[in-house]
């Protein structure tokens, strides 16, 4: 039986409980505790366990607390440790307990996902779509004393992202201390988690001969924006292929050679109508993919939904703090990053379960993740301190199908209105400012005044 408390959180505020919920039961202790055991190598467990740093950093990404500091004194009592314990251990978290947390609770959560009724239909059956990019972590202050002689910016580290589309989560990161370090340089560690069935979409920066020949050996299949560096024979002419949107589109084949293979790839061309921000009038993009599988017309659409990484991204940066700015030591920094990508998937979920009850597509055009996370941020700490400890531990115990029952019938009680995007008008063409060197101030009321009298 639930208690007043609670259900009043429940009726007023179901998005909360929902991202509450599924905290309880995505970062439960047990789990968190058996991550950090499995994967640290040097740093052990005194007496600050790691399910309490990820709690205690969990309020900071979430924007639940302005600082870490902030969590810190709020959460002082309980943890009882020093601050210093808490940054020691914060800044020593090893990077693959750091890409482990968010790689396993992905799983966790896909397997809730199952159970939210029917999801959308598939880009490219029965392929498992893997959208990889980097991130380079936004810099950070110099508090450390190696930074302060510098006036550059110092960049904490920077990572490959793995996303899958289908389920718009962020299910595996590839974390890098150097914030120079060439994202190529991390490619062996990215061919070792491809598994068959998989296709692998990319920028042009991926492409190079042992990658798309890695993937390959994996018996998996490859989808990436050319380079022009990397060395190619021309087997067949560019043949026409029909028109998209966005230009018109072409298609050979041609030959890749690498350590004494040679692999025949198809080369897809599309030639714009308007030139990119790079300035480039044509895309042309090498896939493994059988003609049977996809068409050219096919390729170009598919490779469009490598900007949904980007978009990702956009997401993370403006709705949470995965880039903390007083985070100078490269493995917090990193740790605070996979922490922000973990919000970002529990907010897929919540979007999962809303789409279930008010329709996928009604979701995916006008849902404002903006507003989403604003509600959460402005009800989670009044809730946790209102609503007792036992309202939330009982969903561990739930199985699946339970967990997933809980979430749709709270979805069910959000008034999507509210968390709707501004529908907005066409941009009008702005006239050219007017620049007078001698009134270097106005009068806005003037101004107003002469509007009203002008006819």
């Amino acid at each position: 039986m639930l208690d007043a408390i609670f259900e009043r959180f429940v009726k007023l505020s179901p998005v909360s409980v929902m991202v509450r919920g599924l905290m309880e039961r995505v970062l439960n202790t047990e789990q968190l505790d058996s991550i950090f055991e499995n994967h640290a190598k040097s740093q052990y467990t005194r007496e600050l366990l790691f399910s309490s740093i990820v709690d205690l950093m969990s309020l900071v990404v979430c924007g639940i607390y302005p600082s870490v500091n902030a969590a810190y004194r709020a959460k002082a009592s309980e943890l009882n440790v020093s601050r210093t314990a808490v940054y020691d251990k914060l800044n020593g978290i090893e990077l693959d307990v750091s890409a482990a947390l968010l790689r396993e609770t992905a799983a966790s959560m896909t397997d809730v996902m199952e159970f939210l009724g029917d999801s959308p239909p598939k880009l490219l059956a029965p392929y498992q779509i893997r959208i990889i990019d980097g991130n380079c972590l936004a810099a950070t202050d110099h508090r450390l004393e190696a930074l302060k002689p510098y006036a550059a910016k110092a960049l904490p580290g920077k990572s490959l992202v793995v996303l899958d589309p289908d389920l718009k989560m962020a299910i595996d990161v590839f974390p890098c201390e150097d914030g120079h370090a060439q994202e190529r340089s991390l490619f062996e560690s990215v061919l070792q988690r491809v598994k068959p069935g998989e296709l692998w979409i990319a920028d042009r920066n991926m492409c190079t001969q042992g990658f798309l020949f890695g993937i390959c050996n994996a018996s998996a299949d490859f989808l990436v924006r050319e380079h022009k560096t990397l060395p190619q024979e021309a087997i067949s002419e560019l043949e026409f292929q029909g028109d998209i949107e966005t230009g018109s589109v072409f298609e050979q084949t041609v030959a890749l050679t690498y350590e004494g293979s040679c692999l025949k790839v198809r080369r897809v061309v599309l030639r714009l109508k308007k030139v990119t921000r790079d300035g480039d009038w044509e895309i042309a993009i090498l896939t493994s993919l059988p003609k049977t599988v996809a068409s050219a017309t096919d390729i170009t659409q598919l490779y469009r939904e490598r900007w949904s990484v980007e978009t990702l991204f956009q997401i993370v940066t403006k709705n949470f703090e995965g880039e903390i700015q007083t985070l100078g030591y490269p493995k917090a920094a990193l740790f605070s990053f996979c922490l922000a990508l973990v919000s970002y998937n529990i907010l897929a979920v919540v979007r999962r379960a809303l789409g279930s009850v008010h329709g996928v597509g009604k979701i995916e055009s006008s849902l404002s993740e903006f507003y989403l996370v604003d509600e959460i941020q402005g009800t989670y700490r009044g809730m946790t301190i209102a609503c007792e400890p036992d309202n939330w531990s009982h969903l561990k115990a739930l199985s699946l199908s339970q967990l997933a029952d809980f979430l749709l019938d709270l979805a069910g009680r959000v008034n999507l209105k509210s968390f709707l995007k501004q529908p907005r008008s066409p941009k009008k063409k702005k006239p050219p400012l007017i620049v007078d060197s001698r009134h270097r101030h106005l009068s806005t009321a003037r101004l107003l005044d002469q509007a009203r009298q002008s006819p």
